[in-house]
């Protein structure tokens, strides 16, 4: 938790909640996504995982903004370092770099821990792919949102339409992606895009501590299974999911979490469960 970062900020406010906050870090830069954070978003969010006092994470945006989306040197960069190539072996350069991109994004799904967005400000481009690959998403009433990789001369490719489909439906993902428009956090509210919209950056900061604390006081066990279920179950049939959630509790649920949960709610206690 110790690690120094370029573009992030690994904050633990309250030891004892299980809650840790995740910035990014670039606040001069409206948290731009430069080459570095793909680099360093995956292993920020390895470390967390790994760390058994963590149970969720809040990622949030230093500043103003949330993210204002990859910077255009980034993308410049992908493009120019595989261009001194032969043009098939350019191509082969620029897909393995494009996956290498997409990969950080991916990591919050790979992350057993669930993972709450904090979205106030900007939330453009590269923000939008990073907060539907979120499990949760909060934001501000200044929050604005917007697919924005088609005003720049290219497709989406880090996962906004593969994954905000399932999000808001097929036809709203279809003409926010082909319009590029803004939109505002009380839209994204009637699209599905995020869960609640507060009043204010403090009361979103607030209101999403008391959700990441109630969750982190559940069994981490069920918490991280939820988490991996549904995600699994998102891409297969439903006899196939029931089949996943089947195979998975017939390994957990043989734990001593569902004993102290039943036993807590019997004696009127919190609940104490072991760490991951």
């Amino acid at each position: 938790m110790d690690v120094k970062y370029k573009t992030l900020e690994i904050v633990n406010t309250n030891p004892n909640s299980g809650v840790v906050y995740l910035y990014l870090n670039r606040p001069s830069k409206r948290n731009a996504l430069s080459r570095d954070f793909f680099s360093e978003f995956p292993e920020a969010l390895s470390s967390v995982d790994q760390n058994p006092n963590v149970n969720v994470i809040v990622l949030a945006g230093a500043g103003s903004h949330f993210c204002s989306g990859i910077e255009l040197k980034t993308l410049s960069a992908a493009r120019d370092a595989a261009s001194s190539a032969e043009r098939g072996r350019f191509a082969e350069r620029l897909r393995r770099d494009i996956k290498f991109l997409q990969d950080a994004i991916t990591a919050i799904e790979l992350c057993r821990k669930p993972v709450i967005a904090l979205v106030h400000g900007a939330c453009i481009g590269g923000g939008i792919d990073i907060i539907t690959a979120c499990d949760i998403r909060f934001c501000s009433k200044d929050a604005f949102f917007s697919v924005k990789e088609v005003d720049v001369g290219m497709t989406a490719d880090l996962g906004t339409l593969q994954r905000l489909p399932s999000i808001v439906g097929f036809g709203n993902a279809m003409e926010l992606a082909l319009t590029g428009r803004r939109f505002s956090g009380s839209e994204a509210k009637e699209l599905g895009l995020v869960s609640r919209v507060f009043g204010s950056k403090e009361e979103l900061e607030e209101g999403v501590r008391v959700v990441a604390e109630g969750i982190a006081a559940k069994s981490p066990l069920a918490v991280t299974g939820t988490k991996a279920v549904l995600l699994r179950s998102r891409d297969q049939t439903v006899e196939q999911g029931l089949d996943y959630i089947a195979t998975w509790n017939s390994a957990m649920l043989i734990s001593d979490d569902l004993t102290e949960a039943v036993s807590a709610q019997i004696q009127k206690r919190k609940a104490v469960f072991a760490k991951l």
